[in-house]
């Protein structure tokens, strides 16, 4: 319910131009998801109407406040344009939760994300107009925004795999390295949190793409090296 309860508020806050208050809200809607399926999965309190009400909440913050606050920050010059765009980020964050759910009843990887998960692609739009909150009122500066909403809406329903963190064993003996990082995030959050929350958010949309070059390349070795044939000698 609380991250239920911040996408909405994003949404009030979106509309009535408080941009620099809409953005911070959708990252803490990130953090209450991921600390509530965090709990669930520690305490086995996992349950199918807790799945659906999840998904459903996170249409609310991470598919209709984000698709809000872009249009209501920039892309509303654009007419119908950021209407459309608008609507495309949320219709692929619900097909990407829909999918999502199907994969996980199925028992997909738990390494990977098929596809950039809805939260990361909020934070998207999310960080950048926390960055620059004052708005964009000329068309040509709404047409380069068109980007940070187009690109991870499309990452979403894509077949991209993004790495997940929900195997992350904090009771390992390499935990302490885990929790170190954890720490200096939090003090760079602290003391520069625009900055930090920006380049986060685009290093992971990025790192799908540099997940698949590796991939690519490991296949193409490995092909590589079954289409060798050994030289046998001939038979004298």
């Amino acid at each position: 319910m609380g991250n239920m309860w911040c996408g909405y508020a994003s949404i009030v806050y979106s509309l009535r131009g408080e941009y620099e208050t809409a953005a911070p809200l959708i990252g803490i809607a990130y953090a209450l998801d991921a600390l509530d399926g965090r709990i669930a999965r520690m305490t086995g309190t996992e349950s199918e109407f807790g799945l659906q009400l999840d998904s459903l909440a996170d249409v609310i913050s991470f598919g209709i406040a984000p698709a809000v606050l872009s249009f209501a920050w920039g892309l509303s010059s654009l007419g119908r344009l950021g209407w459309a765009a608008g609507f495309m980020f949320v219709a692929c964050a619900a097909m990407r939760l829909a999918r999502f759910n199907v994969i996980s009843a199925k028992g997909g990887d738990k390494r990977y994300f098929v596809g950039m998960p809805s939260p990361a692609a909020a934070a998207v739009p999310a960080a950048t107009v926390f960055m620059y909150p004052y708005g964009l009122s000329d068309y040509r500066a709404a047409l380069l925004a068109l980007l940070m909403v187009l690109l991870p809406a499309v990452l979403m329903v894509s077949t991209i795999k993004y790495r997940s963190f929900k195997g992350l064993d904090l009771k390992s003996r390499r935990s302490f390295r885990v929790l170190v990082l954890i720490a200096a995030g939090i003090v760079a959050i602290w003391t520069h949190p625009k900055a930090v929350l920006l380049i986060a958010a685009y290093s992971y949309l990025v790192s799908g793409f540099v997940e698949l070059a590796i991939s690519r390349a490991r296949r193409d070795r490995h092909s590589g090296d079954v289409n060798v044939t050994p030289q046998v000698p001939p038979v004298m």
